[in-house]
This record gives structure tokens, C-alpha cells and sequence, in this order.
């Protein structure tokens, strides 16, 4: 039954190479090469097996219902967070630009206004601050005992909220406006110059255009990070070719290194040969001219056969010598008796011999 369903499995997905592209497309965030499911068709079958059970980051589906639901939640309290947090800024830009730019004319309803605004954010935001440490603190005291009833004294009286509040929403409406035509300036800034009437109606396109731009950033880093991905690959599979090719280099180069070392130790030898051979040859003709300018040639000739003939009598004394030597060789196998025999015999001999050279002496 697995067999069956297996072989179900492998005709959806493909075959050969175009199954270990789909299971590589499938898992773009694994670190796995198309010769590692080549090597191990083990792994390529079960991450073809998960493949129809994950996406492409790893989430079940029930998993990845749960986390779009919750996305969907924190969508919605950012929204609202935004949109709250948003407003503020926009007042806290518009008292910053009317503090820059108040001078002694200004009207005193515009102060009143510009004041009444800024003491009721000020206030505003001490309460905040005070909720959020009050929510820390169990027994609810601050260090300067302050509470949120006695920061509302701090506001102005009722009428001047009342009127604030309703001159607020056009300062607002004009702060944005104003904004939105900067923004709109930035990315058209030909329409500087152009009317009213066609200035408000590429405001009123601008939130098409600011979605489109916004989508074309996001799927161009979508893009981007799906090409770093793939550079990542290719980065480890450039690499691990370019280790093998430098095996195969390293081999060569020891190789081609020893036939060529053994090459030019045979050229130095050669070359060491001929340089020792010229070398003789000039000591011969050093020496054969040095001989030239001391004698002449019939003394030259003279001193060849004085050489000759002391060569000769050289030979023949280191033959008569080896003669000698293997004869006492032989004789010093008697040991020391035939030592001390020997010894008188030579002075007998040398007795003779001087006996003989004082009868010779006489007779003469």
C-alpha cells in the first residue's frame, strides 16, 4: 500500500531531475544541493513527502491558518494603534510649527487655541504615562503621589476644550493636506505649477499610487531575498567545485613540479660537468705555460723521461714493497718466536755484512 502511494507520490511531483527541482523549490530555506538528493534518495523521497504537507517556510497548514489568523489580529490592533498614534504626531507637528513661527501678531484667539491644545496633550500624556506605571506598581503610588484626577485640574475650562475641539478637526485636515502635497511634490514635482482643481484630483490618487509603490518595494524584497537565497546556493556550490578544481590543480603542479625539478637537476649536472671540464682544461694549459716560460722544450723533454723513469722505479718499489709485506704477512703467522729468529737473523746479516766490508777493506 506505501509502495502504491509512493510511486502515486513521485508521478505528481516528477521524475530524475525535475523531482529533485521541485523538492529544492519546495524548501528554498534548507541548505540541501541536488547531488545530496542524488546521493541520498532517502532524503529526496521524504522531503518530497513533506512537501505536500509544509510550505515553503516549514508551517503546517493548520499551523499557517493559525499564524494568518493571528496576523490578522495584530493587524487590526496595529490599525488602531497607528491611527491613534498617528494623530498625535500630526498635533505634536503642528504645535512644534506654530511655536517656530508665533510672533507678536498673532491673533489671541490662535494662542488661546495653540495653548489650550498643548496643555490638554501635556496632560494627556502624563495620564498615559501614569496608567502605565500605576499598571506596575501594585499599590499604585508614584513618587511625586501624583494621580489621575489631579492631573485633569490641570486642564483649561470647559468652553476652551469645547472650542478647540471644534476648530481641531479643519487644523488637522489642512496640517494633512498640506503634508499630502509635500508628498505629492516629491514623487510629481511638476505639479508645483499646476491648478487646483488637478492638484486635488492626483491627491485624491495618491493612496493608489503611494499601494502601488509599497507593493512594488515589497515583492522587490521578496525578490531580493529569494535571489540571496539562490546566491547563497550557487556561493556553496561555486565553492565546492572550486575546492575540487584546485585538488586536481594541486595534483598537477606537484606532478608537473618533479618532471620538471628532475629535468633541471639533469641541465645543472650537465651544466656543473662542463663547467668542472673547462676548468681542468685551463689548469692543463695554466700549467703547461707555466712550464714554457720556465724551461725550454729539450729541458721540458729531460724532465719528461726523469718523470718516466722515476714513475717506473715508483711502480717497481711499490711492487717489491707488496712482495715484502705478504711475505712478512706470511711470516707473522709463527707468532713471536719466529719474531726474535728473525730479528738475529738480520743482525747476522748486518754482522756479515760489515765482516765482509772490513775483510774486503783489507785485502784492498
Amino acid at each position: 500500500m506505501s509502495h502504491s502511494s509512493d510511486s502515486v507520490l513521485f508521478s505528481t511531483l516528477g521524475k530524475g531531475d525535475s523531482l529533485h527541482q521541485e523538492v529544492l523549490a519546495a524548501f528554498p530555506l534548507c541548505q540541501v544541493t541536488e547531488e545530496d538528493l542524488i546521493q541520498n534518495p532517502l532524503l529526496c523521497k521524504l522531503l518530497a513527502t513533506l512537501s505536500q504537507h509544509v510550505d515553503r517556510t516549514g508551517l503546517t497548514q493548520q499551523l499557517k491558518k493559525d499564524l494568518e489568523k493571528a496576523e490578522r489580529e495584530v493587524h487590526t490592533q496595529r490599525l488602531g494603534w497607528l491611527h491613534v498614534e498617528s494623530v498625535y504626531r500630526v498635533l505634536q507637528e503642528i504645535l512644534r510649527e506654530n511655536r517656530f513661527t508665533r510672533n507678536s501678531s498673532t491673533p489671541p484667539e490662535e494662542e488661546k487655541f495653540y495653548s489650550t491644545l498643548e496643555q490638554c496633550m501635556l496632560v494627556g500624556q502624563c495620564s498615559r504615562l501614569l496608567n502605565s506605571s500605576t499598571d506596575i506598581i501594585d499599590d499604585h503610588s508614584t513618587v511625586l503621589a501624583l494621580s489621575v484626577d489631579r492631573l485633569r485640574r490641570q486642564l483649561p475650562n470647559e468652553q476652551e476644550i469645547l472650542k478647540m475641539k471644534q476648530r481641531l478637526p479643519s487644523e488637522l485636515l489642512r496640517h494633512l493636506k498640506k503634508k499630502t502635497i509635500n508628498i505629492l511634490s516629491y514623487y510629481q514635482p511638476d505639479c508645483e505649477n499646476e491648478s487646483e482643481g488637478l492638484r486635488n484630483v492626483k491627491l485624491s490618487k495618491l493612496p493608489v499610487l503611494l499601494d502601488s509603490e509599497q507593493k512594488k518595494a515589497k515583492s522587490l524584497s521578496e525578490k531580493n531575498r529569494e535571489n540571496i537565497t539562490l546566491l547563497q546556493r550557487q556561493t556553496h556550490a561555486y565553492l565546492s567545485e572550486l575546492l575540487k578544481c584546485m585538488k586536481i590543480l594541486q595534483c598537477l603542479i606537484l606532478d608537473l613540479r618533479l618532471k620538471a625539478q628532475k629535468e633541471l637537476d639533469r641541465k645543472k649536472i650537465e651544466y656543473f660537468e662542463a663547467k668542472c671540464e673547462i676548468g681542468l682544461q685551463k689548469i692543463r694549459a695554466e700549467m703547461l705555460q707555466v712550464q714554457l716560460d720556465t724551461y725550454t722544450r729539450d729541458k721540458i723533454a729531460a724532465h719528461k723521461r726523469i718523470t718516466e723513469k722515476l714513475n717506473a722505479e715508483l711502480k717497481s718499489s711499490e711492487m717489491e714493497k707488496q712482495t715484502v709485506e705478504s711475505k712478512l704477512a706470511s711470516f707473522e703467522i709463527y707468532g713471536k718466536d719466529f719474531e726474535t729468529l728473525a730479528e738475529e737473523y738480520s743482525r747476522l746479516q748486518q754482522e756479515i755484512a760489515t765482516k765482509s766490508w772490513a775483510l774486503k777493506e783489507f785485502t784492498t
